[in-house]
């Protein structure tokens, strides 16, 4: 069952749309990456799909249900959203901010236990691994029929990085989440996800599973990644 389908979507932020006719699909314990380069429209898709942008047209379902609703609703339904700007709130200890988020410390640290020595820690002073790690947590705790990720990786020692994508392969295995994830290290995600779209100006222009885009990631590099796009 498809946990997430998009449907000719076009989004921007204005009259003008700068995604156009997008169709994609998540199924349920599926790992999907969304690639291209800067600007080709990766995070304005994430952003229509949690409702943080009005669509401009087309459809958005989420566990085959129409997506209207402002991303507080959708959260309540079961969406995760995941920013790359890591948000978590600074000025609360981390155990506090899973309270905030509504998940328990239990279900935290069984994802990431390294985080059970830092609890007593404000979250502006842990660093930034563990600040994505703890954001990941309250996402993944509270069991999102679907997540959506926005460069997890930013930043990012390869190890934590390693790290937070066998969390997402893990949650989407046990816990049957469907997972949309935009990413900027191409070649690691790919050993994570299980198809692949990649964006060039606001349009799909491939939809491969993870064998052939592993196959073809050199010249998916060179022709859709080396270099900026004209969508947001």
């Amino acid at each position: 069952m498809n946990v997430l389908e998009v449907s000719d979507l076009h989004v921007g932020y204005g009259p003008q749309p700068v995604v156009h006719g997008i169709d994609l699909t998540v199924a349920e314990g599926e790992v999907v990456a969304l690639l291209g380069a800067n600007g080709a429209g990766k995070t304005t898709t994430l952003m229509a799909i949690a409702g943080v942008l009005r669509m401009i047209s087309g459809q958005v379902l989420i566990g085959g249900e129409p997506a209207t609703e402002p991303l507080y609703r959708r959260a309540r339904a079961g969406l995760g959203y995941v920013t790359e700007e890591r948000s978590v709130f600074k000025g609360l200890t981390v155990a506090d901010n899973l309270t905030v988020g509504g998940v328990t410390q239990q279900d935290a640290l069984r994802l990431f236990p390294e985080l059970e020595k830092r609890l007593a820690v404000r979250g502006g002073l842990i660093s930034g691994g563990e600040q994505q790690m703890l954001a990941l947590a309250r996402a993944l705790a509270r069991r999102p029929r679907l997540l959506l990720a926005d460069e997890l990786s930013l930043g990012l020692a390869p190890l934590v990085v390693t790290r937070l994508f066998v969390a997402l392969r893990e949650a989407a295995a046990e816990q049957g989440s469907g997972v949309l994830l935009v990413e900027q290290h191409v070649r690691k995600a790919l050993k994570y996800v299980d198809r692949v779209y990649v964006l060039r100006r606001g349009r799909v222009a491939l939809s491969l599973s993870a064998e052939e885009a592993r196959e073809r990631v050199h010249d998916i590099e060179q022709a859709y990644l080396a270099s900026g796009d004209s969508a947001a």
